[in-house]
């Protein structure tokens, strides 16, 4: 029987907005370049891989500004590099400067919170699972989820980031639970699904954008109200 369900944060309750790829693709246009938004969500994962090692290594907003401003640029250019484009740094730094210009609002999608408080009148124990370190309990609170939440853990305070199976078997301690008596929601197959299974977790992938129609070896879901489903 479930009785926890544990959440990603970053894409599955809430996004930024404007999306950091549409951005991305809008800048690259201006530019001369043409590249699709789902080619560059794709990219930006794998550019989210090298900002988290850079990151542990040393954390980025501690950095002097010229290092911290280094950091971002870098990220930006392995994402467009990823997507296939052969850019300049200069280049990269112009598309950053857009990124700073459109500001990136933090806010939660519309099926987030009817979907908490569903699991919520279940008597289910909820909880966050990031790899973001930077989240606190103001943020949770801004957003509206601090309600719902019994718990929540961070690749900071965990030590690990996800897939390592020691953020995951937090969250389980944290909950109170058995692995098999809980279900983690993200929307990243290589860092969601594949490090929630390997502590024996059910796990749900969703995918809002049907970008990863290729995946079929766990249940897939395009908006948080199928959650329930799989209760």
């Amino acid at each position: 029987m479930i009785k926890a369900v544990c959440f990603d944060l970053h894409g599955t309750l809430a996004h930024h907005e404007p999306p950091i790829e549409e951005v991305c693709a809008t800048a690259c246009h201006e530019l001369g370049f043409a590249v699709s938004t789902e080619v560059l969500h794709k990219s930006l994962l794998q550019a989210d891989a090298w900002w988290r090692d850079e990151n542990c290594r040393s954390p980025i907003s501690k950095r002097p500004p010229k290092e911290r401003v280094a950091a971002y640029s870098a990220h930006v250019l392995r994402a467009l590099r990823g997507a296939g484009l052969e850019v300049s740094h200069d280049v990269a730094l112009q598309i950053l400067m857009k990124l700073f210009q459109n500001g990136l609002n933090f806010e939660l999608y519309d099926d987030a919170l009817p979907t908490l408080k569903q699991l919520k009148e279940r008597n289910l124990i909820l909880g966050l699972i990031s790899n973001v370190g930077q989240e606190t309990d103001a943020t949770y609170q801004d957003l509206g989820l601090q309600p719902y939440l019994d718990f929540q853990v961070t690749s900071s305070e965990a030590g690990h980031h996800k897939p390592d199976p020691e953020i995951f078997l937090t969250a389980l301690e944290k909950a109170q639970v058995k692995a098999e008596e809980a279900i983690y929601v993200g929307d990243q197959y290589d860092l969601d699904i594949v490090g929630a299974r390997g502590v024996g977790m059910k796990a749900v992938l969703i995918d809002r954008n049907d970008y990863f129609s290729n995946v079929t070896d766990c249940p897939r879901i395009h908006s948080l109200t199928e959650v329930v489903e799989y209760i």
